[in-house]
């Protein structure tokens, strides 16, 4: 029979064991050049490819670990919990999962630090955590910060990335634009400076609301901005776009953006910017 044929083994044939030991989860794919990449020279990169000059995304921790000096950062803990406004079944379950694989709570991570010894209150988001979008939770981090920078008269940063409004919260997720942006007048009532640093996403309500209202605008290089993706544009207008659209570099040449900055560069950059406003020399 076909399957006898099929299990027979022809004789001498033996199964070589093999003594190597590859490592499970050590290599990564980047998206740009396709090639597979060492996590652990992406790390010692900033999270770039060393091949291609690729951004990939940064955790959280990371993110603070390139921009706030060692031992500063002191996170506000507001003990804010997410509801599920909409009563969706599959919510909770998600945000668990999330919470678990991530180790974050939430989309974004707020609280005080030092930048070359200039103090400072900064918000990190994370597009790992539901594409970094912007819920009841996130959008009261964000107001919370920008009040505590008024508080202690200190500069705010944040660094977007994100899908938009977090549409697992309908309406309350769209009042946060409003929310940010109110609190945000204040500040700048108040002369203090708002660094807003745009990273790959960064999409939606986020872009529409405290992502694009910072007296300096930052971007790292090549990442995707917008309001709307470029296809559903494209279906809206029923025109093609231009070559490049709504990447950081078509954005700094039509006004929209300040500046791109690299990785390596950008703790330094900042440091300047704070030094500047200050009326000092960097």
């Amino acid at each position: 029979m076909i399957v006898d044929k099929i299990k027979k083994r022809e004789p001498g044939i033996k199964k070589i064991k093999s003594n190597i030991d590859i490592p499970i989860g050590q290599w990564i794919k980047c998206d740009n050049c396709k090639d597979i990449l060492y996590k652990d020279d992406v790390r010692k990169n900033y999270n770039i490819c060393p091949n291609c000059g690729h951004y990939f995304r940064m955790h959280i921790g990371k993110r603070l670990d390139l921009i706030v000096d060692e031992g500063t950062y002191k996170r506000f803990d507001l003990n804010l919990d997410t509801t599920n406004p909409l009563g969706l079944e599959d919510y909770p379950k998600k945000l668990k999962t999330l919470r678990e694989k991530t180790d974050l709570e939430e989309a974004v991570a707020c609280g005080t630090g030092k930048i070359k010894g200039e103090d400072v209150v900064i918000c990190i988001m994370d597009s790992g955590f539901l594409m970094g979008s912007m819920g009841a939770v996130v959008g009261e981090k964000i107001t919370y910060s920008i009040e505590q920078a008024i508080k202690l008269k200190l500069p705010l940063i944040i660094f977007a990335v994100s899908g938009g409004a977090r549409m697992q919260e309908g309406i309350v997720s769209l009042m946060q634009m409003a929310k940010t942006t109110a609190a945000l007048t204040k500040l700048d009532e108040a002369g203090l400076l708002y660094i807003s640093v745009l990273t790959d996403p960064t999409y939606g309500g986020v872009t529409a609301s405290f992502a694009s209202l910072g007296d300096i605008i930052l971007a790292e290089p090549g990442a995707m901005i917008g309001f709307a993706g470029p296809r559903v544009i494209e279906q809206t207008i029923g025109e093609s776009l231009p070559e490049g659209f709504q990447t950081a570099e078509f954005l700094l040449d039509h006004g929209f953006i300040d500046k791109i900055v690299e990785r390596k560069d950008m703790k330094e950059t900042l440091y300047k910017l704070i030094q500047y406003h200050k009326g000092g020399e960097a």
